[in-house]
C-alpha cells in the first residue's frame, strides 16, 4: 500500500471520524462502527494487516479491557434485573409521600431513575412527572424538559455509567478522585435546570396532609445500588493499597460488589433459572459488551499506529489551544452520536495522549472534566438521544418546544465548566 504520510494526520483522522459517524447514522451498531473505524485508522497510518491484527489481539487480551467490559455488562444485568423484578417501580412507589413538595418530586422522580443507566429510562419517570406537572400548569414541552434534564444529572460522575468508567480507564484516573472532582457538576446541573423553568409548588397545598410513609421500605428497594456504590468504591481503594501491582484492583472491587447486588436481587425476587438466562442473554447486554471491546481496540490501534503523535505535532504547529480542542471535539461528537460513550470512546483516546505531549499531565483532571461536560452537553442537545425522543413522544411535544428550554442550561453548564476548569487548573498547579 502506498504511503499516505503526505496527507495531514488531522485529515486522515477526520476521515475516520466521518466514517464512524456515517456508520452510526446508517444504523450500524456502535461496536461495528468503532471496529471499522479502528481498521480504517490503522490502514490510513500505514499499518499492515499483521500490525492491525496484533493491535486487536493486544487490546482484547488486556486485563483493563476485560474488566471494563465485564463491569459494563454487570451494570446492565443489574439494571435489567431490577426492571424485570419490578424493583424500580417499587422504589418509586415507596418514595411517594416521603417528600411532600411537588417542586422537589418533579425533579427527584427522574433523578431516581437516573441512578441506573437504562436505555430510554426517561419513560419510567414520565407518568409521575405528568401526574405532578398537571397540577403545576406546565406545558408538555416543559414537562418533557424536566423529565429529560433531571434524569441525566448524575452522568458526569456516577460510577454506574459506562462513559464515566471508560473515561477513568482511558485517563488512568483514580475513580474516587474523579467522583469527588465531578460531583459538584450535578449541583450545577440541578441549579440551572431549576432556573430554566418556573415550577410552581402549590400541589401540596391542594391536597390533604397525609402521614409521611416510613423510609425503610424505600431504602430496602435502594439496597442493590447501595451495595454497588459503597463497598465498590471503598474496597477498590483498600485492594489498591494491599496489592499495588494488581492493575485491575479498583475494577475487581466493583465487579465483586456488582455480583453481590445482582445475587441479592435474584434471591430476594426468587428469579427462576429461565428468567436469569433471559437476563444474561439479553441482546443489548451482548452488544454493549462488544462495544466496549471495540472502543478499546480502536484506542489500541490509535496508539500503536502513532496517529496521536502525528496529530499532536500538527496541532502544536497550528498553535490551537488544547483547551479549545478539549471542549469542541467531544461536544461535536456528542451532538452527532447522541450517546456519552461514543464521544468518550472516540475522542478521549486522541485527546489524552495530546495532553501528555503538551506537558500538561498535572492538569489531566481539569481537562477530562471539561471534555466530559462539553461532550455531555452535546449529547443532551442531540436530536438522536433516545431519552429525548421517548420523553417527547410521551408528552406529545415537538423537539423545538423542548429546545426552547434546553439550550439555556446546556450553555450555562458549558460556561460553568470553563470557570471550573480554571479553578482546578489553579488548584492543581499549586499542589503539583
Amino acid at each position: 500500500m502506498p504511503s499516505l504520510d503526505h496527507i495531514p494526520a488531522l485529515l486522515r483522522v477526520g476521515l475516520v471520524f466521518m466514517l464512524v459517524l456515517i456508520a452510526i447514522r446508517s444504523k450500524l451498531s456502535l461496536g461495528n462502527s468503532f471496529l471499522l473505524g479502528g481498521v480504517a485508522l490503522g490502514a490510513l497510518f500505514g499499518a499492515g494487516p499483521r500490525a492491525i491484527a496484533s493491535s486487536i489481539l493486544g487490546s482484547v487480551a488486556d486485563l483493563k479491557t476485560v474488566a471494563l467490559a465485564l463491569i459494563v455488562g454487570l451494570i446492565l444485568v443489574l439494571s435489567n434485573s431490577m426492571e424485570k423484578a419490578g424493583q424500580m417501580q417499587r422504589l418509586l412507589d415507596n418514595f411517594r409521600g416521603l417528600v411532600t413538595s411537588s417542586r422537589l418530586n418533579l425533579t427527584i422522580f427522574p433523578a431516581l431513575i437516573g441512578l441506573l443507566p437504562m436505555p430510554g429510562g426517561a419513560v419510567f419517570s414520565a407518568p409521575m412527572v405528568k401526574e405532578l406537572g398537571v397540577r403545576s400548569n406546565l406545558s408538555g414541552g416543559q414537562l418533557s424538559f424536566i423529565n429529560y434534564w433531571f434524569r441525566h444529572i448524575w452522568e458526569y460522575w456516577w460510577p454506574l455509567y459506562p462513559g464515566v468508567l471508560l473515561a477513568v480507564v482511558l485517563a488512568d484516573i483514580n475513580l474516587s478522585v474523579f467522583v469527588l472532582i465531578m460531583a459538584p457538576l450535578t449541583l450545577v446541573a440541578i441549579f440551572f435546570g431549576q432556573r430554566s423553568i418556573n415550577i410552581l409548588d402549590n400541589a401540596s397545598n391542594q391536597q390533604p396532609k397525609l402521614q409521611r410513609p416510613p423510609i425503610v421500605p424505600f431504602l430496602r428497594e435502594l439496597l442493590p445500588i447501595l451495595i454497588v456504590i459503597v463497598p465498590g468504591l471503598s474496597a477498590g481503594a483498600v485492594i489498591s493499597v494491599l496489592l499495588p501491582s494488581f492493575t485491575v484492583a479498583k475494577e475487581s472491587a466493583l465487579i465483586i460488589s456488582l455480583c453481590a447486588a445482582i445475587y441479592w436481587i435474584w434471591r430476594r425476587n426468587r428469579f427462576p433459572a429461565s428468567q436469569i438466562r433471559r437476563v444474561l442473554l439479553d441482546k443489548h447486554l451482548l452488544n454493549m459488551f462488544y462495544m466496549i471491546v471495540a472502543i478499546l481496540i480502536f484506542k489500541g490501534i490509535l496508539s500503536d499506529s502513532q496517529a496521536v503523535k502525528s496529530i499532536s505535532d500538527e496541532l502544536i504547529a497550528l498553535k490551537i489551544p488544547m483547551l479549545i480542542i478539549m471542549a469542541f471535539l467531544p461536544f461535536m461528537v456528542g451532538m452527532i452520536g447522541g450517546i456519552a460513550i461514543a464521544f468518550v470512546g472516540s475522542t478521549f483516546p486522541i485527546l489524552i495522549p495530546m495532553i501528555h505531549s503538551t506537558g500538561e499531565n498535572q492538569f489531566m483532571l481539569a481537562y477530562i472534566m471539561l471534555g466530559m461536560v462539553c461532550g455531555f452537553a452535546g449529547v443532551l442537545l442531540s436530536p438522536l438521544h433516545l431519552c429525548l425522543i421517548l420523553s417527547n413522544e410521551y408528552f406529545h411535544t415537538r423537539l423545538a418546544s423542548v429546545y426552547r428550554t434546553l439550550w439555556f442550561p446546556c450553555v450555562a453548564l458549558i460556561l460553568a465548566a470553563f470557570g471550573y476548569f480554571w479553578l482546578l487548573h489553579w488548584v492543581l498547579g499549586v499542589t503539583s
